[in-house]
């Protein structure tokens, strides 16, 4: 669970590049299927070594499904696949004749893979690197035969624009779309339907590395009164302005999900629960100096952690929600933390599972704080 990265800034891009790999997989398969019919009817014509080449690329894809729910960087695990697809096709357009190979023109399939997955920014230097391997694999290995016929070249770049095109329009859609279901549309912030796909990529991560995942759960004290009293705008103007101080208060793979009314929740990875009430005292004191539509405001907060196998959904919620309760209960304005089991079992992939005792350090709490 790292911070961001040029291929993947915020941990939502993070999310859109694991979630897009499992919405293309079928579509893929059905391309690979037929890339490899191609190759298995023209081998008497071009050669049986071309599905050598398709048996590594596909090989390679298939390590990817293995590895891309696993990685604390899924993004890198995805582009690495992609650009070996792409040399491994370079090799076979080089191998096969260069600007007269049949395969010149599926050198533009991977750049359409990047454009399905990744940013504008990582699409333009996808883009940019397939063009010089086609510069490479043509003029650059066959250059007489390349300036004699440059109409491949030329056609390849053409489709290369068209599919890049094509592929960016309908991912930026899908996008627009999928943050219209995703994001709450008062504060912008993440919702429920976000956060059930995240958690659990976030749970098997830690049940591989036995790492600690931590729940913030933070609700606004007294909001019925500022409604009653203020009115209701006032009130919606007071939720925008505390999801800006959570977000701006929080790293960007830390996200902060609205999950109704005045409750907003922040899920931690690779924090324990005394790093975790760190946070939540943060949180808190930023609110009470903010004072959101310059009216005294407050926050209180319950939180709950647990590592490896037990991080659950439901276990975290209940107890952070519990903690939040006595929280209220003990005169609001503070944060209240559940404690953190110490008993830790990681799942170690095809080997037998090994426990390990996790000692985890008493909570030194603020004065706000109530353990």
């Amino acid at each position: 669970m790292q911070g961001g990265s040029w291929l993947c800034p915020t941990e939502l891009d993070r999310s859109r590049v694991v979630d897009a790999n499992d919405r293309v997989r079928t579509i893929r398969r059905i391309g690979s299927g037929a890339v490899g019919a191609a190759l298995v009817i023209c081998a008497p014509w071009i050669g049986w070594w071309t599905l050598i080449l398709f048996a590594a690329s596909t090989l390679n894809f298939a390590i990817v499904e293995r590895r891309i729910h696993k990685s604390s960087r899924p993004e890198r695990v995805s582009a690495i696949a992609i650009v070996i697809t792409l040399l491994l096709i370079g090799s076979g357009v080089v191998i096969s004749g260069g600007p007269h190979s049949p395969a010149l023109p599926w050198m533009v399939l991977p750049a359409g893979m990047v454009a399905a997955r990744f940013r504008p920014q990582v699409v333009i230097a996808a883009l940019a690197l397939t063009v010089a391997l086609i510069l490479v694999a043509t003029l650059g290995v066959h250059p007489s035969w390349t300036i004699a016929d440059p109409t491949p070249v030329i056609a390849t770049f053409a489709l290369l624009a068209g599919v890049i095109s094509i592929v960016w329009a309908l991912q930026a859609a899908e996008l627009h779309h999928r943050d219209e279901a995703i994001l709450d549309p008062l504060t912008g912030l993440l919702n429920r339907h976000a956060l059930v796909p995240r958690f659990h990529e976030i749970s098997l991560q830690a049940r591989l590395t036995g790492q600690p995942v931590c729940m913030v759960l933070c609700d606004v004290d007294g909001f019925k009164q500022i409604n009653d009293e203020h009115g209701h705008d006032c009130g919606d103007a007071v939720l925008r302005d505390i999801a800006y101080e959570l977000r701006k208060r929080l790293r960007s793979f830390e996200l902060v999900y609205r999950l109704g009314g005045e409750e907003f929740l922040t899920v931690l990875p690779g924090i324990g629960a005394q790093a975790g009430a760190e946070v939540a005292e943060r949180l808190r004191e930023a609110v009470e100096q903010a004072r959101p539509t310059d009216i005294p405001i407050t926050i209180s907060a319950g939180v709950s952690a647990a590592r490896g196998t037990q991080v659950d959904y439901d276990t975290l919620f209940k107890a952070a929600d519990e903690a939040l309760y006595e929280a209220k209960r003990a005169g609001r304005n503070r944060v209240v933390a559940a404690p953190e089991k110490v008993h830790v079992e990681v799942e170690v992939e095809s080997e037998p599972e090994s426990e390990a005792a996790v000692e985890t350090p008493s909570l030194a709490l603020a004065p706000q704080l109530v353990s």
